[in-house]
């Protein structure tokens, strides 16, 4: 008795159909095999495949500055300015 009984798979079984029923599984079963039988047509394209050539990378180009001054209240990261605690008076 468990899991592997066979009772407990044609309760199962029984589930499915009634939840689904058998026009779904039978549409299911037939797009699944249309999935797999595309999958390994594709696998079996790419293994005939000649290697493609890819052209090198690209250099990267060095970003522009900005020489326009930050108006008040607004920073860019690199030109915050340090924060200024307040004193107390104890």
């Amino acid at each position: 008795m468990g899991i592997f009984d066979w009772k407990h798979w044609i309760v199962l079984l029984v589930v499915v159909v009634l939840v689904f029923g058998t026009k779904k599984l039978k549409n299911f079963g037939s797009d699944l095999g249309e999935s797999i039988k595309g999958f390994r047509k594709a696998m079996n394209e790419e293994e005939t495949k000649p290697a493609e050539q890819t052209p090198p990378p690209a250099q990267p180009v060095p970003p522009v500055q900005n020489t326009a001054q930050p108006q008040q209240g607004h920073t860019i990261e690199g030109q915050a300015h340090p924060v200024q605690e307040p004193q107390r008076k104890d």
